[in-house]
């Protein structure tokens, strides 16, 4: 089977590169149409100790419009200490995830399965919590497993 990494998993930019999470970041958000599954990946550089909370959104348009957490748990990797090897950890579902509060790189993904929206909410984004630290930073992408593959996936950042 021939995989294209950009034909059956688009790559979208949520943060346009590197943000301070001095202040919280709200990341893009994209809509899930036509997506079999959805990962969140993000890249957090810790230079003060902050308990970080990544918060997966979901809402019924990228505007974003009735913006709210994700009601049911995801499945969730982390790695926090990306200096110290490149192995993600398996870590118990939920609706959120908590990083711990030390002076590290970090890179955490957390899987969205689609099917578990209700009602009209068909669009996810993400939120990070305010670390009050100008030099706390995060990078976040999003990867969308489409329905299926095209040469020119379509843009997810419009309804």
């Amino acid at each position: 089977m021939n995989v294209n990494l950009v034909e059956q998993f688009k790559p979208v930019v949520a943060t346009l590169g590197c943000v301070t999470t001095n202040g919280g970041v709200t990341c893009d958000y994209v809509s899930l149409k036509g997506v079999k599954r959805a990962w969140i990946e993000v890249v957090l550089k810790q230079a003060v100790g902050h308990a970080t909370v990544i918060q997966p959104q979901r809402a019924t348009a990228v505007a974003p419009t009735g913006a709210v957490s994700i009601a049911a748990a995801a499945r969730i990797w982390a790695n926090e200490d990306v200096a110290a090897d490149d192995t993600l950890v398996r870590k118990t579902s939920a609706t959120a995830y908590t990083v711990a509060a030390d002076v590290k790189s970090k890179h955490i993904v957390i899987e969205i399965d689609p099917a578990e929206f209700t009602g009209a909410y068909d669009v996810l984004g993400c939120t990070i919590s305010d670390s009050s630290q100008a030099t706390n930073f995060a990078s976040v992408m999003y990867r969308l497993e489409m329905g299926y593959s095209q040469a020119t996936p379509p843009s997810m950042i419009v309804d």
